[in-house]
Formats: C-alpha cells, sequence, structure tokens
C-alpha cells in the first residue's frame, strides 16, 4: 500500500454484508482513493485465504468434477510448477484461449501465483484478433482449448509466443496438469520437471494481474491493466453488498473470460470461499436443472438470461428456494420480467451492477430491496468508489442533471498495455471516463441515460460499431455503412447494418459471411438495409444515425 493519509474511518451501511473500515490512500503516484484499510494483498492471498479457511469446502463443481479447497490449491500449484519450467516468470504474460470449465481458474491462480499476468481471451475471437491480442501483448505462452487450434493465428503473426498449449475440454483439471507435468500436452518435454510448488512471487498490489481487451473504437482492442488492488477491492465490493459468505454457491454461465467471470464471480467467490458451479455454455433449461441440482445461492447473469429462463417451462417447477442473490448488469432489466421473478421467487434479491472493464467489474451496485423502486437506476457507487457527473468542459453538474460519468476508486484500471495515447484520453486525475451519459440524484443513485460511442449491448456483448463498420467497408461492394442497434425483445439489441453498396451486388448473406470471417459471431450484423443513395450525413460529415435509427424503428413499426 502506498501512503495511507489517515486513521480509518467508519464503516458503511446500508448493503447486505458488514462494510469493512475504509480509508484515504495514495496508489499510481496520483490518485488519491478510498480503499478498504484490511485487505488481501495480492490475488494469490484471495486463493491462500480461501485454501487456509476452508480447506474441506467444496471451491469448484464441473459436470462430474468436484474440487475441494485443499484439492484445487494443489492442481493450482501443479500448473505453475509446469509454467515455471516452461520459463514463466513474474511479470511474463499467459494468454488463456479457454472456454468455461475447472482448467481455467486454475491456470488463471497459477499464473498470478508466478507473479505473471493472465491474459483471457474470448473463445469467439477470430484469428485477425487473436494474432493482435498476442502480438500485442508480447505473450509467451497461450494455452488454448484444442478445438479451437484451426482458429490460431500462424506462427509467423506471434513472433514472441514460445508456447502453444493444447487442453482438451472433456479432461479434467487435474488430468490436465498431470498431462502437461509428463509432457503430454502440446508435446512439450522437459527433462527433470519438478512438481514442487514454486514459491508465490512477490509483488506489489499496484501491480498488473490481468490483462482484458476491450473492443476499441478504431477497431483495434485495448488491452485494460487490472491491477491485484483492484481485483481484491471489487471482490470485497461483492462480498460486502451482496453479503456473500463461505455458504454461498454460484453458477457460472457468463464466459469466465470477460470481466464479470473473473472477478464478479471468481474472484468474488474464492474471497469468500465459497463455491464456484461451472456451466460449459449457458442454455437455459440446463441452467434451471443445475441451479435446482446445486442448491444455487448466488448468480450473475444479464438481463437476456434471465428472460430466456423464464421462457423454460421448467421454470414453473424448478425448485430454486436457495436463490437468494440475482445480481444483473450490461442492460436495463425489464418491468415485466423483475414483476414475474418477484412472483415465482419472492425470496430473490435482484441486484443492478454497472461497472466496465476498465473498472475491474462494479463501480455501483443496487441496494437490496431497491430494484423494484428505482428501475430506472444502477444503484449507488460501491463503498470505495466515486461517481462524478460531468459537462463537456470537465466541470461537475448539479445533481439530477445529465453528464458524462466520470469514475474513480481502487478498482479503476492503471491505464491500457502499451498504449499511452489512450490511456491519457481516457484517465484523469484516477478517474475514467466512462463515455456514458448518466446522472446522480439526491440520494446518490445514479442514472444512465445512453452511450456517447455507438456501443451495442447484445445481451450483455458489446459492439463497437464502427469496428463492425470497418469491416463491412473492406468488401469491395460497399461504399458506405453504419451499423446501428435494433431492438430485440430478448437480447436487448441486435446489430443492424446499413448498407449504400455497388450495383446492388453484395447480398445479405454474402455480407455475413464476410463479417463471419472477422469477427467475433457476435459482432456480426442479424439484419441489414440497402440503400441505392448515400447515407444521410450532418454539415460536419458525420453519419446521421439518429435518422437511420428512425427510420428502421418506421419500418419496424410499420404505417400508423
Amino acid at each position: 500500500m502506498k501512503g495511507a493519509t489517515g486513521p480509518s474511518l467508519q464503516p458503511l451501511s446500508g448493503w447486505l454484508g458488514v462494510v469493512p473500515a475504509v480509508r484515504t490512500e495514495r496508489h499510481f503516484d496520483d490518485r488519491v482513493v478510498r480503499c478498504f484499510a484490511v485487505r488481501p494483498t495480492s490475488t494469490h492471498a484471495l486463493l491462500a485465504e480461501a485454501v487456509a479457511t476452508n480447506p474441506d469446502g467444496e471451491a469448484v463443481v464441473c459436470g462430474e468434477e468436484r474440487l475441494s479447497y485443499r484439492s484445487f490449491d494443489e492442481i493450482v500449484n501443479g500448473w505453475a510448477a509446469a509454467l515455471a519450467e516452461l520459463g514463466v516468470a513474474c511479470g511474463d504474460r499467459v494468454a488463456l484461449l479457454l472456454g468455461n470449465g475447472s482448467a481455467f481458474p486454475a491456470l488463471l491462480f497459477a499464473v498470478l501465483r508466478l507473479g505473471a499476468i493472465a491474459v483471457p481471451i474470448s473463445i469467439r475471437e477470430q484469428a485477425a484478433g487473436l494474432a493482435y491480442m498476442l502480438d500485442h501483448c508480447g505473450a509467451k505462452v497461450l494455452i488454448h482449448d484444442v478445438d479451437l487450434s484451426e482458429r490460431l493465428p500462424a506462427p509467423s503473426a506471434t513472433a514472441r509466443l514460445q508456447h502453444r498449449i493444447a487442453l482438451a475440454r472433456d479432461t479434467l483439471a487435474r488430468d490436465m496438469m498431470s498431462g502437461m507435468m509428463t509432457g503430454m500436452c502440446g508435446g512439450l518435454h522437459r527433462p527433470g520437471l519438478s512438481t514442487a510448488a514454486p514459491t508465490a512471487a512477490k509483488i506489489d498490489e499496484e501491480d498488473t494481474a490481468i490483462i482484458l481487451y476491450t473492443s476499441g473504437t478504431t477497431g483495434r482492442p485495448k488491452g485494460a491493466m487490472l491491477t491485484h488492488l483492484g481485483i481484491c477491492h471489487s471482490a470485497m465490493h461483492y462480498q460486502c453488498c451482496m453479503g456473500l459468505t463461505a455458504r454461498d454457491r454460484s453458477v457460472v454461465a457468463v464466459p469466465m473470460s470477460h470481466v464479470t467471470g473473473v472477478v464478479a464471480l471468481i474472484a468474488a467467490i474464492v474471497r469468500v470461499a465459497g463455491t464456484l458451479i461451472i456451466m460449459r455454455e449457458f442454455k437455459a433449461a440446463k441452467f434451471l436443472e443445475l441451479a435446482e441440482r446445486e442448491r444455487m445461492t448466488h448468480a450473475l447473469l444479464v438481463p437476456a438470461m434471465y428472460n430466456l429462463c423464464l421462457l423454460e417451462p421448467r421454470f414453473e417447477r424448478a425448485d430454486l428456494s436457495a436463490w437468494r442473490i440475482g445480481g444483473f448488469g450490461g442492460a436495463p432489466m425489464a418491468t415485466a420480467t423483475i414483476e414475474r421473478l418477484a412472483e415465482k421467487l419472492p425470496h430473490l434479491q435482484l441486484m443492478n451492477a454497472y461497472g466496465a472493464t476498465e473498472t475491474t467489474s462494479p463501480a455501483t451496485l443496487m441496494p437490496t430491496g431497491e430494484t423494484a423502486r428505482r428501475l430506472d437506476s444502477v444503484g449507488l457507487a460501491v463503498p470505495c468508489g466515486e461517481v462524478l457527473v460531468m459537462d463537456d468542459d470537465g466541470r461537475e453538474v448539479p445533481s439530477g442533471m445529465e453528464g458524462e460519468l466520470w469514475l474513480r476508486g481502487p478498482m479503476v484500471v492503471r491505464g491500457y498495455w502499451d498504449d499511452p495515447a489512450a490511456t491519457a484520453e481516457s484517465f484523469v486525475a484516477g478517474f475514467w471516463r466512462s463515455g456514458d451519459v448518466g446522472s446522480i440524484d439526491r440520494e446518490g443513485f445514479v442514472r444512465v441515460f445512453d452511450r456517447k460511442k455507438d456501443m451495442i449491448n447484445r445481451g450483455g456483448y458489446k459492439i463497437y460499431s464502427i469496428e463492425v463498420e470497418n469491416t463491412l467497408m473492406a468488401h469491395p461492394d460497399v461504399i458506405e455503412a453504419a451499423v446501428i442497434a435494433r431492438p430485440c425483445p430478448v437480447l436487448g439489441e441486435r446489430p443492424h447494418a446499413v448498407i449504400y453498396r455497388k450495383h446492388d451486388r453484395a447480398t445479405s448473406e454474402e455480407l455475413a459471411r464476410h463479417c463471419a470471417g472477422l469477427l467475433a459471431d457476435y459482432k456480426v450484423p442479424d439484419t441489414f438495409s440497402f440503400r441505392s443513395d448515400p447515407l444521410p450525413r450532418n454539415a460536419n460529415g458525420k453519419i446521421m444515425k439518429r435518422a437511420l435509427k428512425d427510420a428502421l424503428s418506421s419500418a419496424i413499426d410499420g404505417p400508423s
């Protein structure tokens, strides 16, 4: 910790659990932020404390595999030893191109034990994006699902990558680790490979622990540097605001490679020595079956997942009486969804969460019991967080007035990996400029109205329109392209492309195939419309997307 500036303050209140005392500290040279006075000093410490306090408790459940914290820690130590033998050391980057499974958290904590930096990447990413991320972060090792091997970029595109290790997804985590230890994974053979767990690396809590790539408005993703300080604070925010304990059993149905999976679920549940119940992929019927069988108490889903559960016939007969916390974020929750959930599950506490990769997950959370009364709000700032509403000149606006949301706290990342220009543009005196337009009322409840950037929210997956537009413009028959949000009752929004094309040659099917080869699947436009004249532009030459959205809305609604 850097420069504590005063005694512990009186603990805050208003959440489900006890909020630890906070104090003001200086971090990252020039940031002065509120911090928990007593906290783990590294992500490795999160796991070490869980093993010490609950060694025989269930840590991970994945299919038929059940691991206690003691067993899970042994696997982590084995992976750490194997990675150390490959030369992975403090500060090295290890990329994880893995779907949900027990290997993901085990490898994550193995990398962090060595003081190395984990780089989780979505399994939906395509070869071009993978090549950029692996090269940009300078990854030394890539560990990937074997069924993704054909999608990997050519070795010439990742010159600094020294090892590629393929894992079979259906293999138990212990067997995967043993396979690598004996030279069975990726054809590796290291004579004299030791199974002794290396001593946990000495790191500073301000050091980068994880790099998560976010979509960039220029088409190039930015690598947000999540620190040990930020991850530990976010885990504690979920602990105290949601009242999490070792008795909680959380189903992980969102991708573990996203900030919600890696921080809101893995780190938060390990913080309280609870149980992670892993779904390889979300299917509503299987989620309900798993939740009932495992007596799930906690989940964090996007609203679309709740809607899909409500559409399942099994929902009406499932015994979900153990489910007490239902977190959601990424999009607003429809009133009808909240009402139906309350009717079937009156004991379920729905809690809206607002944050981003740059805030290491939550910046605000909705206090228990407030969701139904404040449907237009994303809650209060987390105990160590601050939210300001600023105008375009960088001045705070009065309560209730709208402006850009600026977010600060120990959980805000220090910047973007090897991108000082983007860091300087997005961070001001420790505040991250979110690009979201919102307000704060007199009681401190935050509202988010719109996005300054042209972002589409497809069931919690964020899509920057300019990235899709640049891809479409690469097609020889496309003259102009604009990508806008098309309303969807289940996913919230879907990407819709408006195309000005040459000679009516490019079809919807052809353009979708073109995008599918270059973009993650959720970014590919679901629908297209074509124009015979240029797209409308304002006096500054910018495409008038509002006019395009109005035209799409009229086409969907039809004549009145």
